[in-house]
């Protein structure tokens, strides 16, 4: 009877719940929906300006005081250290965009962005998150689909719809007024590696090695039909220039290798000692002389070369490279149809790679070797020149875009408009479809309409044109059924973009619509935000805790703003 006493008077006594560790936090229901969809909002933001031909770059310093100068979403948005985990989100979907299709990283950050913006006010309307989960499902679906119907089939070798497609990758980059010279590299390296098999290709971006260095301008890059090697030959002693090389490409050391065990060797006289150095000296001539029986002219090897063995290779007159990445190992052996040999015994002539000309050239301050005329080459080198090494970093990225686009068409050959015509083509017909669904997915499949027009939107905005009278302009042209009328930003207008050669791969516009989708649906979901705390550690100074003032090391520097808690920005 006493026990049972006690137990009331404990509930009685009106005890908090503690579940949560000290210093944790919770947001809740709507609370916590709201500040996920400002941190997205926030950071479609950042990028939009970005978007287009006229759009503007970002400069981003790090903590070290590095400068990064770009416009791509992709890198913007990996380089600003996003701390909001819903922010964090939409930095996935632009890195997986990236690796996808290479291209559309800010359209799918800013239409991601711009969904959950619509959603926003169907929250405020009471619709149930669920529904407009769903509703967004379905119009995605159908937006890709519709987009597919005006999709144009190419084929998949063409080389004029290949620049094109190049092209309009570049328009919105740094390099727009080098963007034909360097389109025209793009396409010829992509054809160069690209397998085909029966009608379809496959292309390894791998295959194209992309060389920067800063110095010239960009209308100085050049393609290679084989290998640029950031490395100078080994010895001064050795030719410096080869015409039609016999390659040995080699993965072990031309050194002598130390003993696995450990061994004493007792040396009593000069004599004995003489004796070992000259056995040493012996058996790296007879590893130098396996290289020569093979006819081999060059040697590139990824492991060390001995001074000795150097000293051989350059008296047979042989160029030998040494320390050469095993990737670039690899992109050598496609190259120059040459084995990558481990075991000296087993390199004979048969196991060669050829090319017609192997040279060191200087290049600003540094010695490179160049791979050149390889005959059926499976790998080519693009070699970027730029005024400075910030304008070179960038016009590599722009050429990766351009390369994968490229690729996604070869892939996947079909082709739609750019200048934002799919997008506006879709969220027409979406509306007209939306019009069939019962219940309030019709809303959400509105809203879903009217964020696909943000990308047009944007797009006239970063150009200076009337947003408003463009889009006004833009659906009427398009419900006349030209399905390719898109705003031509370069010459502020809403033409026909065939004739202005905007074209882009249908892969990249199906993977923006995913991923945008999918994220503002993830985020949509989330009612709660609980953010445990840390436990406690050791003392400050006790074993294995971080020195005092060392506190997280979240602490982005003074000025940088490291959005950690986007409340206090509502």
């Amino acid at each position: 009877m006493e026990f049972f006493d006690m137990a009331v008077q404990a509930s009685g006594a009106n005890m908090p719940v503690v579940l949560l560790k000290d210093g944790a936090s919770q947001t809740k229901g709507r609370e916590a929906q709201k500040n996920n969809i400002a941190a997205a909002k926030i950071i479609a933001e950042i990028v939009h300006t970005s978007l287009g031909p006229r759009g503007m770059d970002k400069m981003l310093v790090d903590s070290l005081g590095d400068v990064t100068i770009t416009n791509d979403g992709a890198t913007i948005l990996k380089e600003i250290d996003v701390q909001h985990p819903a922010a964090k989100m939409l930095v996935e979907i632009a890195k997986s965009t990236d690796n996808e299709v290479g291209d559309g990283t800010t359209s799918a950050v800013v239409l991601a962005g711009a969904l959950l913006e619509q959603a926003e006010s169907l929250l405020l309307q009471e619709v149930h998150p669920t529904v407009i989960v769903d509703g967004y499902r379905k119009a995605a679906n159908k937006a890709k689909q519709f987009i597919k119907d005006i999709a144009d089939q190419v084929t998949a070798d063409d080389k004029p719809t290949l620049l094109k497609i190049a092209r309009t990758s570049m328009q919105t980059k740094l390099v727009r007024k080098d963007s034909d010279q360097l389109a025209d590299m793009i396409v010829k390296s992509v054809l160069a590696v690209a397998e085909k098999d029966g009608n379809n290709y496959t292309v390894d971006i791998d295959d194209i090695k992309v060389e920067k260095k800063s110095g010239g301008s960009i209308s100085e890059s050049s393609i290679l039909q084989g290998i640029v090697l950031d490395k100078e030959v080994v010895h001064s002693g050795m030719p410096k220039k080869i015409t039609s090389a016999k390659i040995a490409l080699i993965n072990t050391a031309l050194e002598i290798s130390k003993t696995e065990t450990d061994a004493k060797i007792n040396i009593s006289n000069p004599q004995q000692m003489k004796s070992f150095l000259d056995e040493e000296s012996k058996m790296l001539e007879r590893m130098v002389d396996k290289v020569v029986g093979s006819g081999a002219s060059v040697v590139f090897c990824q492991k060390g070369i001995d001074d000795m063995s150097q000293h051989y290779l350059s008296k047979a007159g042989i160029l030998a490279v040494r320390r050469v990445k095993e990737s670039d190992l690899t992109k050598l052996a496609k190259a120059t149809g040459g084995r990558i040999i481990t075991n000296l015994d087993d390199l004979f002539e048969k196991d060669l790679g050829a090319a017609d000309l192997v040279e060191e050239r200087k290049i600003e301050e540094d010695r490179w070797v160049f791979v050149e005329g390889c005959k059926h080459p499976k790998s080519v080198t693009i070699l970027l020149r730029a005024g400075s090494q910030r304008v070179v970093d960038e016009v590599e990225r722009s050429v990766h875009d351009a390369i994968m686009v490229v690729k996604d068409v070869m892939e996947l050959p079909s082709i739609v408009a750019g200048g934002g015509a799919p997008e506006t083509f879709a969220a027409t017909k979406i509306r007209s479809w939306a019009k069939s669904l019962e219940g309030r997915e019709q809303l959400a499949a509105e809203k879903f309409a009217e964020a696909l027009e943000s990308i047009p939107l944007s797009l006239s905005e970063n150009a200076g044109m009337d947003p408003i009278d463009t889009l006004a302009s833009l659906r009427s042209k398009q419900l006349g059924g030209n399905k390719w009328t898109g705003i031509d930003v370069m010459k502020g207008k809403v033409v026909d973009l065939k004739s202005s050669d905007i074209v882009e791969p249908l892969a990249v516009k199906h993977q923006i619509i995913s991923a945008a989708a999918e994220a503002a649906c993830m985020i949509l979901r989330i009612d709660d935000v609980i953010a445990t705390a840390k436990s406690a550690g050791p003392p400050p100074g006790a074993e294995g805790g971080m020195p005092p003032g060392m506190g997280g090391m979240g602490g982005m520097p003074p000025g940088m703003g490291g959005m950690p808690d986007m409340g206090g920005m509502m």
